[in-house]
């Protein structure tokens, strides 16, 4: 080999090995998706939620749940997309496009932060199960709201179907809502 085919040769070669490094681009989501119960207690209907909005599914299909434990986990790998500082409700855009917003407890923007302590921001990358938001029930209680933690798909209309896949008691992590592509 000359010089100049051994420099050629080589060079082609980092290239190739360049180009084997570079992380491939994530595969499309296999639907259905699932999110899983982002807290301990007893699943709540849509229809039986005790605010009239998200009763009647005007941000969307949802469900609650009635909290045994003030612990709010990640319901779906995915990144924070808004967490106001009264820490009583986070949105989350999953990995699969699903927009998920957390609203914990009824009317509770009224507490002003009071008994809920954040764990996450704006722009975090989450994982499923990871945990969100812990909540003073007994201070929710206090303030007389109900606690119920309220998982929606604020972007329904964009799926097939979102069907509501659990009942009675549910542990974090337990299937929650599936979605249909």
């Amino acid at each position: 080999m000359t010089g100049l085919m051994k420099e050629s040769f080589t060079m082609g070669f980092f290239d190739f090995l360049k180009k084997s490094a570079e992380p491939a681009a994530p595969a499309a989501p296999a639907f259905p998706v699932t999110l899983a119960a982002d807290a301990k207690g007893t699943v709540v209907a849509m229809e039986n939620i005790p605010d009239e909005v998200f009763a009647q599914g005007i941000l969307g299909k949802c469900c609650g749940i009635d909290p045994t434990e003030g612990k709010i986990y990640a319901p779906a790998d995915g990144e924070i997309t808004q967490a106001p500082d009264s820490g009583h409700a986070l949105g989350i855009m999953t990995t699969a496009g699903v927009e998920v917003l957390i609203h914990v407890g009824v009317d509770t923007v009224e507490m002003k932060g009071d008994g809920f302590s954040p764990k996450v921001k704006e722009g975090d990358k989450v994982k499923k199960g990871d945990l969100l938001l812990e909540m003073d029930l007994d201070k929710i209680a206090a303030a007389a709201h109900p606690a119920v933690v309220i998982t929606v798909v604020t972007n329904t209309d964009d799926f097939k179907d979102v069907e509501v896949v659990a009942s009675g008691a549910v542990e974090p992590g337990a299937d929650l809502i599936k979605i249909s592509k």
